[in-house]
């Protein structure tokens, strides 16, 4: 996301977004090797139904830069789909949050959520994202859909991994750590 947390990277939303590929100039090896970190895992995908459609036709012939994508089940978050041949995959309508709250409390993999700035919104306000996984690109573009959109929940938040890479992004994994922890300045007096 961008220092202004957009996360939209296309242009063809149709939504007027005049940005695309604003991450690409500060991508760089370092960069490179924390994505195929995270790609290496194994997981399953809780997407909005706008990312699923740009990614079935994208990732099946394009797997060789992330096996896991198509194994993975896909979770769609969607009231207007019910069905793709981009398999394994469960579509959810109705009741978003209850359906992921019982998802979170089956075994399996992790649960990873890309893109789908919109579903996400419902998920901050259900408190059911336990990590955020960020990549906090140092441009700044005024519009865009963004990761906090709606707001959010008060919610505390720790760092378990954090880097700089040499073109400026911050690469960093917060993990839930509670609710809003406050205090007051530790300065003695003169």
């Amino acid at each position: 996301m961008t220092l202004d947390g957009v996360m939209q990277n296309e242009e063809n939303d149709g939504d007027g977004f005049k940005y695309g590929g604003w991450f690409f100039p500060f991508a760089d090896e370092v960069t490179g090797a924390i994505v195929q970190e995270r790609l290496a895992k194994p997981v399953d995908l809780l997407l909005g139904r706008k990312t699923f459609e740009g990614w079935e036709t994208y990732w099946p012939t394009h797997s060789n830069f992330w096996p896991n994508v198509n194994t993975a089940t896909k979770y769609v978050a969607s009231n207007t789909r019910d069905s793709s041949d981009w398999k394994p995959n469960v579509f959810l309508s109705g009741d978003l949050a209850g359906k992921v709250r019982e998802l979170k409390q089956t075994d399996g993999p992790d649960i990873q959520a890309f893109g789908s700035a919109n579903m996400l919104q419902t998920l901050f306000k259900a408190d059911l994202v336990d990590a955020l996984e960020l990549m906090i690109i140092p441009v700044t573009l005024g519009t865009g859909k963004r990761l906090f959109q709606d707001g959010t929940i008060p919610a505390s938040f720790k760092v378990t991994n954090a880097q700089v890479a040499p073109k400026g992004i911050i690469c960093a994994t917060y993990e839930r750590d509670g609710d809003v922890k406050s205090g007051s300045p530790q300065i003695k007096e003169d």
